[in-house]
């Protein structure tokens, strides 16, 4: 759930233009950046996120305020939290846990105990030194272009400016839905940002659903989009940003191969709002590794 409370309102409207004509809207939904709004507000917000001109009245009727997350109306003004926060968006790696079933889970050990590292230093010091065996897709982790194309750029050969402190935007799918397409992203600007696309699937997280290959992705023509809007970096909350039963991976070809790179296995979107953070995925700088595990999170406010 939201760390913050959050409102939308339902209503229906008509329009007319003043160069003649006239739209009408029913059961339209807005955020709105409080608890309430009042109809002369709510109109000049409609125009602001529709994007339109020469617009000569708004009437507004049936309105109903809803309690519920933004979804990232253009247009809509919030004020931004009154503290910084940092939110973890990254799964915890614990040995033997699975992130895909068929691949194996990290093995993590010790390489010296505490206990048989005292008799190496002075009395009542001691050092703990660990070991982790595993593959690259372990916990939520970043794809680089090399992941899909032999000549592209590996881990440590993307720019950190493009993994670090990027703008980001929050895109909310309605629990239920398995195809993310290009509909449900055009609403948004993505150019130059990170952009996390929140499913819901996280709560599957080790258990049996969640490669069940029932989850949500990402369609050709929605990758297609992003690559042409020019968005920085795409992450999902999901097993895998592709349909696992295409074997094209559509979505991953079309992304790597415009140099944007693919978060997976994200966690804890709902902790967001719709844009006001920038988001952190810096994997290490590990040459030849074409995937490597990361601590994604998110710093909200100022």
């Amino acid at each position: 759930m939201s760390t913050f409370e959050e409102f939308r309102v339902q209503f229906d409207a008509e329009l007319t233009f003043r160069n003649g004509g006239g739209l009408q809207v029913q059961e339209f939904r807005l955020d709105i950046p409080g608890d309430d709004i009042a109809d002369e507000d709510l109109g000049p917000l409609l125009v602001r996120h529709l994007g339109l001109l020469m617009v000569d009245k708004v009437t507004i009727s049936r309105k109903t305020l809803l309690r519920e997350a933004h979804k990232g109306s253009r247009g809509v003004g919030r004020d931004e939290p009154a503290e910084r926060r940092v939110v973890d968006l990254s799964h915890v790696l614990r040995d033997g846990i699975i992130t895909t079933p068929g691949l194996p889970g990290p093995e993590i050990g010790d390489h010296l105990r505490r206990e048989d590292s005292a008799s190496r230093y002075a009395p009542g010091t001691s050092f703990q030194l660990d070991r982790i065996s595993m593959i690259s897709g372990t916990g939520t982790y970043l794809d680089s272009p090399n992941h899909r194309f032999a000549e592209g750029a590996d881990v440590a050969g993307l720019p950190l400016a493009g993994l670090a402190d990027l703008e980001g935007l929050l895109v909310r799918v309605t629990d239920g839905v398995r195809p993310v397409d290009r509909t449900a992203l055009l609403p948004y600007d993505v150019r130059g940002r990170a952009v996390l696309i929140q499913t819901g699937w996280d709560r599957h997280w080790n258990t049996g659903a969640y490669g069940s290959g029932e989850h949500p992705y990402v369609t050709l023509d929605a990758a297609e989009w992003l690559a042409a809007e020019g968005a920085a970096l795409v992450g999902i909350d999901t097993i895998n940003i592709d349909d696992t039963a295409d074997a094209t991976r559509p979505a991953h070809t079309t992304l790597l191969a415009a140099g944007i790179p693919i978060v997976e296995h994200l966690t804890g979107l709902a902790q967001l709002p719709p844009d006001g953070f920038r988001f952190h995925a810096a994997p290490p700088a590990a040459e030849g590794m074409a995937s490597f595990t990361v601590r994604a999170y998110a710093v909200v406010g100022s």
